[in-house]
């Protein structure tokens, strides 16, 4: 009998804070592509962040193990936090797929953003070749940019990059983190654990 195969959404990120828009985007991408599971994997040493910039590994890893508990389809790696050194995306995908010895199909989830600068990222061929791409974007993003530079990534690696509009909150975890540092309410745009969480280890004041 065939061993089915499964699909495994990997959602990586700085998560300094993780917010709504997180969760909506990974529930949302599950959800189109039919994902068993994602995983979220906040990043240990990201080459592109000022790591004494950021909370600690722990606070992140922890706050983001809070805000999906409720959602049985969502699981909380610290592949990345628990390396030593700066932390790239092709080192934890070879790790994960030595990790799990089942069939798994992985769907790296990342922002348009990012995924236009794909040709700067370590071994973007190797990576194309060890998982597939989910571009997101929101509404408004300028698509038509997105989308030729989407095209040539494409044609260079000759692989197909899914791309999905997900109506997100306009949230993002620098806004967070000030508003926090001003002693502003960020009530609804983080989840309730994990504003008490921030408050309770005085994180961002």
């Amino acid at each position: 009998m065939l061993q089915k195969t499964l699909k495994y959404g990997i959602m990586g990120g700085t998560f300094d804070p993780i917010h709504v828009g997180h969760l909506v985007i990974a529930e949302e991408v599950r959800h189109k592509f039919n994902l068993d599971k994602v995983i979220f994997v906040p990043s240990g040493e990201p080459p592109h962040k000022d790591v004494k910039k950021i909370a600690d590994a722990k606070h992140r890893y922890l706050m983001t193990l809070i805000a999906t508990m409720t959602n049985s389809k969502f699981r909380v790696s610290s592949i990345e936090i628990d390396r030593k050194g700066k932390t790239y995306t092709i080192d934890t995908l070879k790790t994960l797929k030595g990790k799990y010895k089942e069939a798994v199909e992985f769907y790296f989830i990342t922002g348009a953003d990012a995924i236009v600068a794909l040709d700067s990222w370590k071994q973007p061929k190797e990576l194309l070749e060890l998982c597939k791409f989910i571009a997101v974007s929101r509404p408004g993003f300028n698509s038509n940019d997105m989308d030729k530079k989407i095209k040539e990534l494409e044609n260079k690696y000759d692989k197909t990059i899914h791309t999905v509009i997900v109506p997100a909150l306009e949230i993002s975890s620098t806004d967070i983190r000030d508003r926090i540092k001003r002693n502003m309410s960020v009530k609804y745009q983080i989840p309730e654990a994990v504003e008490h969480y921030i408050i309770k280890n005085n994180l961002y004041k």
